[in-house]
């Protein structure tokens, strides 16, 4: 069964294996990341206690712009199926909705997971071949820069309690929308990746890792050369049924009138996706 190995995000060939395992493997996990782990803890552990409260009904999220609070009868299916994710979430853009005393500190993060999103995404546009990368409308990492859109996501997947549908896991089997997906490593494990050979791959979760992995969107762009790989997240046995599992992705996203290819603007590929979930 493959592995995904961490690259060491210092090491001077890193860009160049950071591409390679996202062209193998729709993924790449780095260590020795500069995004803190004290603070990817801090935001775990006020977050816990937000979605344990009551004001997190206060809220629920707004249609249109999608910002705030989703509850599990809110939450989305993954596309083309009917029963939904055992989860909860929140959406934060730095515009939007958010506790007050909870925003200065997601910000904070925002920017500099951001930062590090524009680093790798030079790295794959640097180690894409250049008969793919004559394809772009304009250069990758010059896709975010101005966009409002990139999505910062608190889930919350509560203790499994032994009601939940017999289908129903906590994330089935999806792709992700846009162009990259920034995940510092849960504080539970249950990520699982699909592998060319067929076989869920379990992704590492050891704290100092960074998962990262290929959108839609960046697929659509590079007409495929990135692929975007199909992940889960898969129920707990035992004892870890018990406990929550919390993560937080960022979903990093294009300005609206980016060109992705000549079938898709970024707004349009968005709005179509968000439709087939159920949330538009």
């Amino acid at each position: 069964m493959t592995e995904l190995v961490a690259v060491d995000f210092t090491a001077p060939d890193a860009p160049e294996r950071f591409a390679r395992s996202l062209r193998e493997t729709g993924f790449g996990v780095l260590k020795n990341h500069p995004l803190e782990q004290a603070t990817v803890s801090s935001i775990y552990a006020n977050w816990q206690a937000f979605f344990d409260g009551d004001d997190k009904q206060n809220f629920v999220y707004t249609v249109g712009p999608q910002d705030g609070f989703f509850p599990a009868d809110m939450a989305e299916s993954a596309k083309g199926q009917s029963v939904k994710d055992i989860k909860e979430y929140f959406h934060f853009y730095p515009w939007g909705k958010c506790p007050t005393e909870l925003r200065d500190e997601l910000n904070t993060y925002y920017k500099n997971a951001g930062l590090l999103a524009q680093t790798l995404l030079g790295w794959v546009e640097t180690h894409t071949p250049e008969a793919v990368s004559a394809q772009f409308a304009e250069p990758l990492s010059s896709m975010i820069e101005g966009s409002e859109q990139s999505l910062l996501r608190i889930l919350h997947y509560p203790p499994l309690k032994g009601d939940e549908e017999p289908t129903a896991i906590r994330a089935a089997a999806h792709e992700d929308i846009n162009l990259l997906t920034l995940l510092p490593a849960s504080n539970e494990p249950g990520l699982q990746v699909l592998g060319k050979d067929g076989e869920w791959i379990d992704v590492p979760c050891e704290f100092g890792n960074l998962i990262v992995n290929i959108g839609d969107m960046l697929q659509e762009a590079t007409g495929a050369y990135y692929p975007s790989t199909t992940h889960r997240v898969v129920n707990p046995d035992g004892a870890r049924k018990d406990k929550s599992r919390l993560s937080l992705p960022l979903f990093l996203h294009p300005r609206p009138d980016v060109q992705l290819s000549e079938r898709y603007t970024a707004d349009a590929y968005l709005k179509q996706r968000l439709r087939e979930l159920g949330v538009l």
